[in-house]
């Protein structure tokens, strides 16, 4: 795999399509690695595209800080735009998964000229999060979120579990039994856990932000996609997500699971490229 700088860290990645192509970045989410938008990435390729797929912070060899504060929301996304200088790009089409999605997010508020167009999978809005929790029963489908904030036990559990968890979400047994092996790579289990454990401050919890980059380019066109058997995101957060983002479009995919981009791949592939075109 290729790498990239991201300030003292260097993160690996895949590069698809060709070189002259839109680019397009798909990241993506907990407890997955680059090798979740393989099938989507394919297809982007022979649709023409440039696509970069990295492995975020925590789950690259060299790149697993050990302290929490490495792991801010703010990291993150500079590790995005670290990506994206380091091929000497203005903007591109950012995509995100799960975790990845709320990095699309969080982009798309402080970095929106980076961004060609934004494209989130499963991951509600940050403030719809939060109004689901106290008026839905979105809460009880967030039981998660607090376990992996405890010490210890969510590296074990992740490392001898993961598996059967994820299968029961709806995750293909292959997928999943790769994700276990994954885990149980050195330093990997901890690194994602770390990035899960501060990115769910910074991103899922509403608080005011600073020291964040910002600038003042209007949000790019947005397409939210939500499978609506979602394990982890219920419908009225999905709605709400609908309500709080002005000029967002949404496509539910009937009878999709959370892991949209490993279990729907065909679909996904033709809405980000239809998304894409239609800002062209």
């Amino acid at each position: 795999m290729k790498t990239f700088v991201s300030g003292d860290l260097r993160l690996q990645f895949i590069d698809l399509g060709p070189t002259d192509g839109q680019t397009v970045v798909l990241l993506h989410g907990f407890p997955q690695d680059s090798s979740s938008w393989s099938e989507v990435g394919g297809l982007l390729a022979d649709a023409g595209f440039r696509v970069l797929i990295p492995d975020l912070r925590g789950y690259s060899p060299e790149a697993q800080p050990r302290e929490l504060a490495e792991y801010t929301v703010d990291a993150l996304v500079g590790d995005v735009v670290a990506l994206l200088d380091s091929h000497g790009l203005a903007s591109a089409h950012i995509v995100g998964h799960d975790w990845g999605g709320s990095l699309v997010w969080t982009m798309r508020k402080t970095h929106p000229s980076r961004m060609a167009t934004a494209t989130v999978v499963s991951t509600p809005h940050p403030a719809a999060l939060s109004w689901a929790w106290t008026h839905t029963g979105q809460l009880l489908r967030s039981w998660y979120m607090g376990a992996i904030a405890l010490p210890l036990v969510p590296e074990l559990v992740v490392r001898r579990r993961l598996a059967w968890l994820l299968e029961r979400s709806g995750l293909p047994a292959e997928r999943a039994t790769h994700y276990q092996e994954l885990m149980n790579r050195p330093g990997v289990a901890t690194g994602a856990l770390n990035w899960y454990r501060q990115m769910l401050r910074d991103t899922v919890l509403p608080k005011r932000r600073t020291g964040s980059a910002r600038d003042s380019a209007p949000p790019p066109r947005t397409l939210y996609i939500w499978g609506t058997e979602d394990a982890y995101f219920n419908r009225a957060v999905a709605e709400k997500t609908v309500e709080t983002v002005s000029d967002l479009t949404f496509v539910p995919i009937e009878s999709g699971s959370h892991w949209l981009p490993e279990t729907e791949p065909e679909v996904l592939a033709m809405r980000i490229t239809g998304h894409i075109d239609s800002a062209v």
